[in-house]
């Protein structure tokens, strides 16, 4: 028995090690607030690496073995859903609207899990203690709430503090996602392709070169490309 106490320590430290160095590779998202798809994986990793400090009876080299191929499972599966929207929305989900226009939608409540009880309570979280306050809320892929309340609740603004005439405002359009045109998003909000190139011309841009592209609720496009000409990012992986 006390033979086998050297061996669990030397297991828990390496265990420990291998956890880190996953984590490491699968970058701040996975330890953040989690998608479905990243809290499993989470888990099979925990569950792995748990087995490798006390399992005694498997040899250390199965244990490893299976934990870099899961490591190399879920980059794989990242790196896919980066390139590929219709992967990112299977593995991550989409957004589910719960509250539009100041109505509550049942059938996504139901949807969802949520009662009222829960729903104010998440509110509540968002600053919210008035549920008639809130134009739309949506529940994010990974299981948080953004709010949007109505133009007369919000806060003021320094733009409020002049004349201006309160009203609702419209959601921002993602336009490009990893270099390639959204034509859903164009067509469905009514955008010009013909507009968007133009914009791209006056800076000396193609769609290729951009990563992501959003008309803001203020009718500007805000654009991020690939090449940013920082030279030294405060915050490099």
């Amino acid at each position: 028995m006390m033979s086998e106490y050297p061996e669990v320590i030397v297991r828990t430290a390496l265990s420990f090690s291998i956890l880190f160095i996953g984590a490491r590779i699968l970058g701040k998202q996975t330890i953040s607030q989690m998608t479905l798809f990243d809290f499993i994986a989470a888990i099979s990793l925990g569950a792995i690496t748990a087995n490798l400090s006390f399992n005694t009876k498997l040899p250390i080299h199965y244990h490893v073995i299976a934990y870099i191929i899961f490591v190399a499972i879920i980059y794989l599966v990242a790196y896919l859903s980066m390139k590929n929207r219709v992967l990112r929305g299977f593995f991550a989900g989409k957004p589910t609207i719960i509250i539009q226009n100041g109505k509550i939608l049942e059938h996504n409540m139901k949807t969802m899990r949520y009662t009222i009880d829960y729903l104010n309570q998440q509110l509540r979280v968002n600053d919210v203690f008035d549920i008639s306050q809130v134009q739309t809320a949506i529940i994010e892929t990974n299981g948080s709430m953004s709010v949007e309340v109505k133009p007369e609740f919000a806060p003021v603004t320094r733009k409020d503090l002049g004349i201006f005439a309160g009203h609702e405002k419209n959601f921002a359009v993602e336009l490009i996602m990893d270099g390639r045109l959204v034509m859903k998003n164009l067509e469905e909000n009514h955008v010009s392709e013909k507009w968007l190139r133009e914009e791209l011309d006056t800076r000396n841009l193609k769609p290729e070169d951009v990563v992501y592209a959003v008309r803001g609720s203020n009718g500007r496009l805000f654009v991020d490309t690939y090449d940013d000409h920082i030279t030294s990012p405060l915050d490099q992986e």
